[in-house]
């Protein structure tokens, strides 16, 4: 502070001896040697190495469409961490960057708490559990677990179903809908399994498909539908708040980064189901492709199914297993 004062004067013709002789005189102890000494050395490479970083950091801020934010705003500071580690910042520590995070006034998204809407059907038989709480397997296309959420709009309320693979966390399948019936919930299966066939990654006979005990999966029709697609049904117990875990907290990170007041994939208000729509369909292109996983080692869910497919066929899609056995 003192030596910018110093640079002022100079700028309106004073000498540093005469103004660090006024300041002596002010009880301000400044040599000329001193300010010459600061006016000449250069700042820390830590200073440096810290502003390259905020520079990028702050970039996240206006870099997305139309100058507003991209979605990796969202992040807390172990996944920037990882983030900044893919984008020219190896090894960073990520005390340094809940400093600097800090610094910026980021904080990473807090989410908040998740309102169930499936309603248990109580008439008839279902599936067991097949799962049984163990949401690992050793490959895609093992079991999927599935679920729907609301998005309140103008119009009234949207609901989005969601199909996920349990290998990858990749969201294979998704529908919105304006009633929370059997077609909205047989719509997310029926886009799952055409974009996983489409992508030539095809669903084996057998595989499972965990949902909760809501009416919509419970249902004859629905059971007859995964029947007929060569499925193993799996409902989760009633009563159990981990029945269906992965689902219930991939809808927590949608309506919190997706359709919250503020995410960077809103524009404004949501009005209808258009709007919903067009939000679930950039959020799931972000998750799956370019979102960072913490328990994938902080790959994406894409990255994840190709390096499988890479070290079990050659081919990063299943191509080649898929020729081999035809």
């Amino acid at each position: 502070m003192i030596f910018g004062f110093i640079d002022e004067q100079r700028t309106v013709g004073h000498g540093v001896e005469s103004i660090c002789q006024v300041l002596r005189e002010q009880g301000l102890q400044v040599a000329p040697r001193t300010y010459r000494s600061w006016k000449t050395s250069t700042a820390p490479a830590r200073a440096f190495d810290d502003a390259r970083i905020i520079d990028k950091l702050r970039g996240l801020g206006t870099g997305g469409p139309k100058g507003g934010p991209l979605p990796e705003v969202l992040y807390g500071r172990r996944k920037m961490t990882a983030w900044l580690g893919r984008n020219g910042f190896p090894g960073l520590s990520k005390h340094t960057v809940d400093r600097l995070m800090r610094g910026e006034g980021m904080r990473g998204l807090v989410r908040g708490r998740k309102v169930r809407t499936t309603i248990a059907g109580k008439d008839g038989q279902r599936a067991g559990d097949l799962l049984n709480r163990d949401f690992r397997t050793s490959a895609p296309n093992r079991a999927w677990v599935t679920d729907f959420t609301y998005c309140p709009t103008w119009l009234g309320f949207t609901y989005v179903a969601f199909a996920i693979d349990l290998y990858s966390r990749a969201i294979v399948g998704w529908s919105a809908s304006t009633t929370k019936d059997v077609a909205f919930v047989e719509q997310c299966l029926s886009m799952a399994l055409w974009r996983r066939d489409h992508a030539g990654r095809k669903v084996p006979d057998g595989m499972i498909h965990h949902s909760d005990a809501g009416s919509q999966y419970t249902s004859i029709r629905f059971t007859e539908t995964l029947a007929l697609q060569g499925l193993s049904a799996s409902i989760g117990t009633v009563g159990d708040a981990y029945d269906n875990a992965v689902a219930e907290s991939f809808i927590g990170l949608f309506k919190n980064e997706a359709t919250a007041t503020g995410s960077p994939f809103r524009t404004g208000p949501l009005r209808s189901l258009t709007d919903v729509e067009a939000i679930t369909t950039n959020y799931i292109d972000w998750y799956n492709n370019q979102r960072l996983h913490s328990l994938l080692d902080n790959a994406t869910p894409e990255e994840y199914e190709q390096i499988y497919y890479a070290q079990q066929t050659g081919s990063p899609s299943g191509d080649a297993a898929n020729k081999k056995t035809a």
